[in-house]
């Protein structure tokens, strides 16, 4: 399998996850991208229109986005148990996967607006909305902490990743501090394996 891929996407890096817990992280190989909303990577879009990572090619010539569709190939593949197969468990966890790609699709448009648009064209009102949606967004975390468990499961590895790229790209926010319960299952959390793990193309 061939994976289009960005070091500091954490979208890519929800994928690389899932797959190293569940084994089959060898099974990658990573294609260099550099994909953005600007300039925009041919490469990828000869598989997805959208030109976006991440972007999955099957072993058998198939291309799959986004990162939740990878996700749930790669459980496949891995014959894993990441994604709750019926009931109030599936709801809750696809639920909250979708909670934590909303807070990174977030994150990733308040760091657009000042890393790629020009000075004269910011909206500073813009970029404070989308991190409003990530202050919600912990704020209700924070209120259900008590159900976030340290059992790797689909939505667990997507917040985790929120919350590394949170670390990563606005440090100013110094969440943790407003937010002790999230940190707290954080702090464990954030210290699997497939959470701390770097990656990087082959030299």
């Amino acid at each position: 399998m061939k994976l289009y891929f960005s070091p500091t996407s954490p979208f890519v890096r929800k994928c690389l996850a899932t797959a190293h817990e569940l084994n089959i992280g060898d099974q990658l190989q990573f294609l260099p991208a550099s994909s953005g909303p600007v300039k925009r990577d041919q490469t990828i879009i000869v598989s997805n229109p959208l030109g976006k990572v991440p972007t999955l090619i099957t072993d058998d010539g198939v291309a799959l986005y986004d990162s939740r569709v990878i996700c749930e190939y790669l459980n496949s593949v891995g014959k894993g148990q990441l994604f709750p197969a019926e009931g109030a468990a599936r709801w809750a966890c696809l639920t909250l996967q979708a909670l934590a790609d909303g807070m990174m699709d977030a994150a990733l448009l308040a760091r657009y607006e000042t890393a790629l648009r020009p000075d004269n064209l910011q909206w500073n009102d813009w970029r404070l909305g989308q991190l409003d949606k990530i202050e919600t967004s912990l704020s209700n975390l924070e209120k259900n902490a008590a159900s976030l468990s340290q059992t790797p499961n689909i939505g667990l590895l997507t917040l985790g990743c929120a919350l590394w790229y949170l670390d990563l790209r606005f440090p100013e926010l110094a969440w943790r501090g407003r937010f002790p319960a999230v940190a707290a299952w954080a702090e464990i959390f954030l210290k699997r394996e497939s959470m701390s793990k770097t990656w990087a193309l082959a030299a």
